[in-house]
């Protein structure tokens, strides 16, 4: 019995940590008031400062100017897409100097496909 027990257990927890969430978007993870900022101001602002978008293996990184403005823009931003999109591995990268701001989104097969997509307002 303890066996059969662990061996459910052992289960349960694999199949617990290989949960995939679906290619979609969830709205509704977000208050109406944070989808409210998130999309219609965050995201429609964001796509007007990309600067340069730039295919990687997994997914694209897009280029912004450097500065406290945008940086602080895209870290809210990505708080709020780590909730709606939990499938995308999201990361900001600052150039030294005042230079650049990378937001890069990556993930699993199928994740390429979504970004190009999904964003096709951020690639100019």
């Amino acid at each position: 019995m303890r066996t059969l027990l662990l061996a459910l257990a052992t289960t349960l927890l694999a199949s617990a940590s290989t949960h995939e969430s679906p290619f979609a978007c969830d709205r509704n993870a977000l208050t109406p008031q944070d989808r409210k900022r998130h999309f219609d101001e965050l995201g429609a602002k964001l796509r007007t400062l990309v600067l340069e978008a730039r295919e990687l293996p997994e997914g694209y990184e897009f280029r912004f100017s450097g500065g406290r403005a945008t940086f602080q823009l895209l870290s809210e931003w990505t708080g709020g897409e780590h909730v709606c999109c939990p499938f995308f591995d999201i990361d900001l990268h600052l150039d030294r100097e005042g230079g650049a701001v990378w937001l890069r989104l990556t993930g699993r097969t199928g994740t390429k496909d979504f970004i190009r997509s999904d964003f096709k307002a951020w690639f100019k």
